[in-house]
């Protein structure tokens, strides 16, 4: 837990178990899937550890704070900041120093998204399949529960050479993270993102460097960070970038694609918002089917760049390839 923070354990979202492989999974998916169970498993403990308990005051913004941070999501971003620093050091260096970086990323994004959800920017009731933050708790408690989460972030981070993380590194993880979440990263894909309508005449290039900053920042801070707390060499991190970069761009694919066909029950968010915000996407660009073939495209770069690390990559990999069947 952050320092003064009193511990106290929430009830947290079950993690799906994944053992058996349905008809036409990808190779090993059942024991790939238990290892991610496993590191979701880990982050969550490690948010709950994180975050202010409800009975510390000003309790309101704390229970804001771990009601969206704790609604089950996906813990994508902890994962792969986990699994990069595994390809690196093996198991073992998956520290509480590493799981705390994966709870700070995930307090990040889950920032991002409370303020994506209001509405004066996206307007959206739902995330996570339940009522969005500033729903349930009102606007000015949802972008001071943001703001909260962004801060905390950055106290776990400055906080991680007491649990073993080599000072130096510490700070190094620090600006990955402050970089990835501003304007040259998150904040800055937000703004353009804004004025990405269909009257803008953005083409898909445009498009591109906007979710290489909103969406693909996030994602290379995660993949670099855990790599990093491990140790990787600089042929390794160049490897480890390569990867997120791609994954980055395929995930956004995939998102613009479900926003256009997924089941709101599933993806526990309204589907059809950019369409009615006007938003340019992939799909409105160049069509379902060639938005599919862009996506697998990216894929297959990101599993590419991780050649030079050889099976130690394979969770990464796995991630990857599983990307393309996921539906929320």
């Amino acid at each position: 837990m952050a320092e003064g923070h009193e511990e106290r354990r929430a009830a947290l979202p079950p993690v799906q178990s994944a053992a058996r492989e349905p008809a036409g999974a990808l190779p090993g998916a059942a024991s790939w899937r238990r290892e991610v169970d496993q590191l979701v498993l880990r982050a969550r403990r490690a948010l709950d550890q994180v975050l202010p308990p409800v009975t510390a005051p000003p309790s309101r913004i704390h229970e804001a704070m771990r009601y969206s941070t704790l609604a089950g999501g996906k813990a994508l971003r902890p994962v792969l900041l986990m699994a990069a620093a595994r390809c690196v050091g093996g198991p073992q260096v998956v520290t509480p120093a590493v799981e705390r970086a994966a709870a700070a990323v995930e307090l990040v994004h889950t920032y991002s998204l409370i303020h994506d959800d209001l509405p004066a920017m996206d307007d959206d009731d739902m995330r996570r399949g339940q009522p969005a933050n500033h729903v349930v708790f009102g606007e000015a408690m949802a972008i001071l529960a943001g703001d909260a989460l962004l801060t905390l972030a950055f106290e776990v981070l400055a906080g991680l050479p007491r649990w073993g993380a080599d000072p130096a590194v510490a700070l190094a993880v620090v600006e990955e993270l402050a970089v990835a979440a501003g304007t040259a990263g998150l904040i800055g894909g937000q703004v353009d993102d804004l004025a990405a309508t269909t009257a803008a005449g953005l083409d898909l290039a445009g498009l591109q460097s906007i979710h290489r900053r909103k969406t693909g920042a996030l994602f290379r801070a995660c993949v670099r960070m855990g790599a990093r707390l491990a140790g990787a060499t600089a042929t390794e991190l160049e490897a480890l970038t390569a990867f997120a970069t791609a994954f980055g761009e395929a995930f956004q694919i995939v998102d613009d694609i479900l926003d256009v066909t997924g089941d709101e029950a599933e993806l526990g968010k309204p589907v059809g918002s950019d369409a009615r915000q006007g938003k340019v996407t992939v799909p409105g660009l160049v069509g379902l089917e060639a938005a599919r073939r862009l996506a697998a495209a990216a894929t297959e770069r990101a599993v590419a760049s991780l050649e030079p690390l050889g099976d130690r990559a394979g969770l990464l990999a796995w991630l990857a390839r599983d990307l393309l069947e996921r539906r929320r």
